[in-house]
């Protein structure tokens, strides 16, 4: 449905970087980014975002992927749908023709279901400014509120009219599924085949997720005779008011990120009022208490958290109760009570933005400090009272996970209390330790549970050794004996005899399917960069890639890539060989024309004012090798991003993810050691690395061949296996041939 040009457009200028920092808070560390990783309750960052391979990875659940992969997994998209939202974010164009009745059947459920929620909040905005009752009832009522138009329209707020299947009527002429209105809660079965509106005669309150799509409605009523004041969408494929977001989060993240702060209170209106006061880090937890869905969801943006409460009785005994949650996770909790008979809402827009601010600068408290001060207000001269407030408040220290934050806490309420603080310290020790105990049993409650169910399930046999169903094992590097070699540099290299490599001990062989990995992960990474020059029978020499270098040597030994996924990677990969020197002809000739730019620019700057003529030609000499050696760096970074920019966001589901796993590195030098010291890099040393990988696979393979035919010998005549010990003798030598290359000593029994 998309052309390539333009799938290749979007991928060029997608910034991974910036994709994914509008779900999770980002912060700089090396070359990469790196934060709390958004598919996992993940407690200290370990999803690292690389610019310059564009791609993401947690390196304690494994997922990740490319920009594409990345929403896909996010936002449960397909792969065309990613395509088309980062199209949408980078506006670039995308034609695409209108879906037939079979395509159109063919979309899943939870892409039909966000399609309709999009055309019913469109609905309701329409309803809401361009029809009579809409702008008598609805919008009267937002305006009454104090809402501008502006925030009406930025929260997309509409109007449900007061007609029994008005919305119904509307979707079921559009063609959209009656089953899917019923699921999504937007009407109710009226048990004659038909239905009603759900929302009717209500003003509507849009639910985002954090890419900005509609998963669900809050319906607020303006009779006053109507037994609920709020009706909320049911939980759906695409809508789990536990766990999917919380209200103004889309709204709010960019600017979460920016303070990084955030302040929680508890309506839409709240919500709203907050962000049009000027305070748009507003979020609120859809109506429903906080649950560790919606802290999961929250912590990847920031870890500052003020919960602002009412300053009545109820208001209290609501920011008691349900932080310990909070602190569990790691997060900093501050509790701001706001003056009694006051909301977030009416004090927002009954006070000014300054006004609101010093308020909060003033009044807002740290939680345990907080709760202290309330339960030793309540308890007064009570000893039991007293006893039982400080094992409350020493509850809420135990669950925080920073020993020094414990000990902090620990200390300033041993004052507040007046006992000792190793009193304190023993009790919060106690806790942690039942803390983990409990934590220890459910988790073993859960693996008794899981194992339960995967025993009632039927099994189905194992994959054999290799299968593409398994994730590969990430191999020992086995590189830290290596010789540093000379960078390769660009084209022009001469390397038609193998490298010396230094002995080394015998290591334990490894099976051919991890010899096939390591393989296959120099093409991934390294594929289209340039190894060496080849010599021809015709004494002509050209330069040769690593994935031609490597397909090379296979196919003279007609040696086949047995893993299917390795299999698949390797011919995509070699199918775009051809596509790939037009671009890097186009690359080249771009460098050219930036490089003679960027040396008159430089040499127009030079102050030639004192300098001989051999000093100024030095000058000149020296800015032209900058440039030259900038302009071949760039081309190495693209040959280095060729394959797995494109393999990484490629539409096949196994391709995506096992290429993105081949790629990823966690660990890079400091700039500091790497300024101080020349550190040999894997691209730095191909040379011997490349080669070494193949013959390492070889030696796997004859080393299984010597095995199946020395059982193949065991029991037969010395006359019948006279020709299989002729070939067992010749993988004999072959295998010792291998082993001077490769550097291991291998002794062939007599």
């Amino acid at each position: 449905m998309i052309d390539q040009v333009t799938v290749n457009q979007i991928l060029d200028t997608a910034d991974i970087v910036d994709v994914v920092s509008d779900f999770v808070s980002l912060r700089k560390r090396g070359t990469n980014w790196v934060g709390l990783c958004p598919f996992h309750n993940d407690r200290t960052p370990s999803f690292y975002v690389s610019r310059a391979k564009g791609i993401c990875k947690c390196f304690s659940c494994g997922e990740g992927g490319s920009a594409v992969n990345f929403i896909m997994k996010h936002e449960q998209m397909t792969y065309v749908e990613a395509l088309k939202y980062l199209a949408a974010k980078y506006h670039i164009e995308v034609k695409e023709r209108e879906l037939t009745d079979e395509e159109r059947t063919a979309q899943t459920e939870r892409e039909s279901m966000l399609v309709l929620n999009e055309w019913a909040a469109q609905f309701f905005e329409n309803q809401l400014w361009n029809t009579t009752e809409g702008q008598e009832v609805g919008l009267t009522y937002f305006r009454h509120r104090g809402f501008t138009d502006a925030t009406i329209r930025r929260f997309r707020l509409g109007y449900s009219p007061d007609i029994r299947n008005a919305l119904y009527q509307a979707a079921i002429t559009q063609g959209y599924s009656r089953d899917l209105l019923l699921k999504l809660g937007l009407c109710k079965d009226d048990t004659r085949g038909g239905a009603f509106d759900f929302y009717r005669g209500r003003v509507m309150f849009p639910i985002f997720n954090v890419a900005g799509k509609v998963i669900a409605f809050g319906g607020r009523t303006l009779k006053k005779d109507d037994k609920a004041k709020y009706f909320n969408s049911p939980d759906s494929l695409v809508y789990n008011k536990s766990m999917s977001t919380m209200y103004g989060l889309y709204q709010a993240k960019r600017a979460i990120a920016k303070h990084d702060k955030c302040f929680i209170v508890e309506g839409y209106a709240d919500v709203i009022s907050m962000h049009q006061a000027g305070f748009e880090n507003v979020i609120a937890s859809s109506g429903t208490a906080l649950t560790e869905g919606h802290i999961h969801l929250l912590h990847r943006f920031t870890q500052n958290v003020t919960e602002l409460f009412d300053g009545d009785a109820a208001g209290i005994h609501a920011a008691l109760r349900g932080i310990d949650m909070l602190l569990r996770e790691g997060l900093n909790i501050k509790v701001l009570l706001l003056p009694d008979g006051e909301d977030p809402d009416s004090y927002a827009q009954g006070h000014s933005s300054s006004e609101v601010e010093q308020y909060i600068a003033e009044h807002e408290q740290d939680f345990i400090r907080f709760k202290t001060g309330i339960l030793l207000r309540d308890c007064g001269s009570d000893p039991i009272r007293r006893a039982q407030a400080i094992d409350d408040v020493v509850k809420s220290i135990a669950v925080i996970p920073m020993e020094i934050t414990r000990s902090v806490y620990a200390q300033e309420c041993a004052a507040m209390f007046g006992i000792q603080e190793s009193v304190l310290l023993r009790e919060i020790q106690k806790h942690i330790r039942k803390n983990k105990d409990e934590e220890h049993k459910r988790r073993e409650r859960e693996r008794e549970r899981q194992q339960r169910l995967n025993d009632s399930l039927p099994q189905s046999p194992a994959p054999p050794n290799g299968d593409a169903g398994t994730a590969p094992q990430q191999p020992a590097s086995g590189e830290a004996s290596q010789p540093p070699q000379p960078a390769h540099g660009g084209e022009g290299t001469t390397a038609t005899a193998q490298p010396v490599l230094r002995r080394t001990p015998a290591t334990p062989l490894r099976s051919a399917a991890q010899q096939e990995r390591d393989v296959i992960r120099y093409v991934t990474k390294f594929g289209m960069c340039y190894l060496c020059d080849t010599d021809y029978e015709d004494q002509q020499q050209a330069p040769t890639t690593v994935l031609e270098y490597i397909h090379s040597e296979l196919e003279i030994d007609q040696i086949h890539f047995t893993v299917p996924i390795y299999k698949k990677i390797f011919t995509l990969s070699l199918a775009m060989v051809p596509v790939f020197y037009d671009d890097l002809a186009a690359c080249q000739q771009e460098m050219q024309a930036w490089s003679d730019r960027e040396f008159r620019d430089r040499l127009n700057r030079l102050n030639p004012t004192g300098l001989t003529s051999e000093e100024l030609q030095k000058k000149e000499e020296e800015i032209r090798a900058s440039v030259i050696e900038q302009s071949q760096r760039r081309i190495d970074e693209f040959r280095q991003n060729y394959l797995e920019k494109r393999l990484c966001s490629h539409h096949d589901d196994d391709v995506r993810e096992v290429t993105c796993d081949l790629v990823s590195d966690k660990h890079q030098l400091s700039k500091i050691y790497t300024q101080n010291a020349y550190v040999a890099t894997e691209f730095d040393r191909l040379l011997s690395l490349v080669p070494k990988a193949i013959h390492n696979w070889k030696n796997t393979l004859v080393a299984e061949q010597i095995k199946e035919l020395q059982k193949q010998m065991a029991g037969k005549p010395s006359d019948e296996s006279a020709e299989l010990l002729r070939r067992l003798q010749e993988l004999f030598r072959v295998r010792s041939e291998l082993a001077k290359l490769i550097g291991d000593r291998v002794v062939n029994p007599k």
